[in-house]
């Protein structure tokens, strides 16, 4: 898939760590060596057990939510991808190049167009042969890669990655390549975005949201066509789909391989799109089956796809048949810094 998913923490595990141990001695007098001890709990006996099912059912639901660290970190993780100093609102530009040269610069009609201020007029030139591109810096222009001054280098791309980072200035350029197409990305920590950015909102995590699902492997299966926000389509082999109950109702998800985080990577909709969460749906990700099969879907972990903080990514789209009709009210919600 394209490398507009940013990396997700994986889901912890459907045990947790906050189950309660079991209780060992109370130290509390014996009901049989006191009479009086032994009426009062059996007059109590009717109190006490209700309350001690309702004790259990509340650390039930709490054993099953993301647990109170585990949770944290997922959103510290989340907030750093997005507001981080090479996070998505620090993109400022992508720019597609022509084979031949490519202009770079500030300068009104530079190819690769930087930020004014931020840049020289011209800090250099891209040469595009096929899917071979260099980056000629201009005279007296400083940019470095791995923080190493050079005047001519190779770019590589995104895919299959990890690209190449030029930095001219405060100024970070990746080379990314979708399909037939070569783009450079550039990223500002300076970005107005950045430092509009005040984090991210959640629906209160919930246990309802956290399903068990069944993984059923496709063979031979056409792939799945993914359109991104370019209006650019490339076809993905689909391993299987998940199968889950929302409702008593079944529905499935088809899942892709995301070879970065070795799991499953899930693009849907569903009746909070548009509403309460971002237009074009949200992404999901989870991990492999158990041996039985069994898969647990984690809906308070989706999160907004890079779309949702700047106009310069190329977010692929929930294919049709992962558009669900009810909505999801649990992840991450609208964003102040939508696109």
């Amino acid at each position: 898939m394209p490398s507009s998913r940013p990396r997700s923490p994986r889901l912890a595990s459907p045990r947790s760590p906050n189950r309660p141990s079991r209780g060992g001695r109370s130290g509390l007098p014996s009901p049989r060596a006191d009479p009086t001890i032994y009426r009062m709990v059996a007059s109590c006996h009717y109190l006490v057990l209700p309350v001690a099912m309702a004790a259990s059912l509340l650390l039930s639901a709490q054993a099953g939510t993301p647990t109170t660290l585990n949770w944290e970190e997922w959103k510290a993780s989340r907030r750093e991808s997005i507001g981080g100093t090479n996070g998505w609102s620090t993109v400022v530009g992508l720019a597609w190049l022509e084979e031949g040269t490519n202009i770079v610069g500030s300068a009104s009609g530079s190819r690769v167009p930087l930020p004014k201020g931020r840049a020289p007029a011209v800090a250099g030139r891209l040469l595009r042969s096929g899917d071979r591109v260099e980056f000629e810096a201009a005279p007296e222009v400083e940019a470095r890669v791995g923080g190493r001054v050079v005047t001519r280098t190779l770019l590589l791309a995104d895919e299959p990655g990890p690209p190449t980072r030029l930095e001219i200035g405060p100024l970070a350029l990746t080379l990314i390549r979708r399909g037939e197409r070569l783009g450079i990305r550039t990223r500002d920590p300076g970005s107005p975005a950045r430092a509009a950015f005040k984090g991210l909102e959640y629906f209160p995590p919930s246990d309802a949201w956290r399903l068990e699902g069944r993984f059923e492997p496709l063979t031979n299966a056409p792939p799945l066509r993914i359109t991104d926000v370019t209006g650019a389509t490339k076809e993905e082999k689909s391993p299987g789909s998940i199968r889950f109950l929302v409702g008593g109702r079944e529905y499935h998800l088809a899942v892709l391989e995301d070879a970065e985080t070795k799991d499953f990577f899930i693009l849907f909709r569903d009746g909070t799109s548009g509403k309460s969460t971002y237009p074009t749906g949200r992404f999901l990700h989870a991990a492999h089956p158990d041996p039985s099969g069994r898969v647990w879907l984690d809906f308070n972990r989706a999160y907004n796809p890079p779309c949702a903080f700047t106009s310069y990514a190329t977010c692929p789209l929930p294919p049709r048949v992962n558009w669900l009709p009810f909505p999801v009210e649990a992840g991450e919600k609208l964003s102040h810094l939508q696109h």
